[in-house]
């Protein structure tokens, strides 16, 4: 049986694969979740930068209300069924 070997808590190690594992407690307090698309990029020597994409329709949903009356629409729609 192989030993299993330790990691220092919040460190983690590169594969040859050129992967690593984010430790759980860092993705807790950054809020990044599972499915979340990051950018990577360079942040000097032995640095790393992760920075979670933000889709830009979760980001601007819902910020144009009030641009169109009430039941416009609904309106539009009803159009299709003519």
């Amino acid at each position: 049986m192989a030993a299993v070997r330790k990691r220092r808590r919040g460190y983690t190690r590169l594969t040859s694969k050129h992967q690593a594992t984010i430790p759980v407690d860092v993705l807790e307090q950054t809020g990044i979740k599972p499915g979340d698309e990051l950018k990577v990029e360079p942040g000097g020597p032995g640095w790393i930068v992760l920075r979670r994409e933000e889709s830009a329709i979760e980001k601007f949903a819902g910020t144009l209300r009030g641009v169109y009356y009430p039941g416009y629409l609904d309106e539009l729609r009803s159009e299709w069924d003519r």
